[in-house]
């Protein structure tokens, strides 16, 4: 057996974070977050977009994100409302919402600092340098052509 390809080390890793992120929402009490609401409580979140515009962020047809919507409006954690002047609805993370963000970055925090004392300040930071290279190389590629 070939040992795993980079997409493979890419998807246990994320893994391990999703999970570790998943446990943290409901160790704060947060016990309805449901593992597929990560679709909407992932960067960039939503803060006034619209969710059509969400559903192309997070790479989903728009039936998608709105199932996830209407489950996540009615546990509280995202509203829709128009601003002022206008008729369009747009996504905003709820008084509830937030909490659940804040306890991800924490979380987040925690592993960085406890990934860089396991291998190494510099190496983490390389990692992350690495990363961030990949993922604005990706980002850009996307941004030319919009599926």
């Amino acid at each position: 057996m070939r040992p795993p390809f980079f997409g493979a080390l890419l998807r246990i890793t994320w893994q391990h974070v999703r999970t570790q992120m998943h446990e943290a929402i409901h160790d704060a009490g947060f016990t309805d977050f449901q593992d597929a609401h990560f679709a909407v409580f992932s960067y960039p979140l939503p803060d006034g977009v619209r969710p059509s515009e969400l559903a192309r962020q997070k790479r989903m047809s728009r039936q998608a994100i709105n199932y996830l919507l209407i489950q996540l409006e009615e546990l509280g954690y995202v509203e829709r409302r128009s601003p002022e002047g206008s008729d369009r609805r747009l996504i905003y993370l709820s008084a509830r919402g937030r909490p659940i963000a804040e306890t991800i970055f924490t979380c987040l925090r925690r592993l960085h600092a406890e990934w860089a004392e396991e291998i190494g300040e510099q190496r983490f930071n390389d990692f992350l340098d690495v990363l961030k290279q990949l993922s604005a190389r990706a980002q850009d590629r996307h941004s030319k052509y919009p599926g």
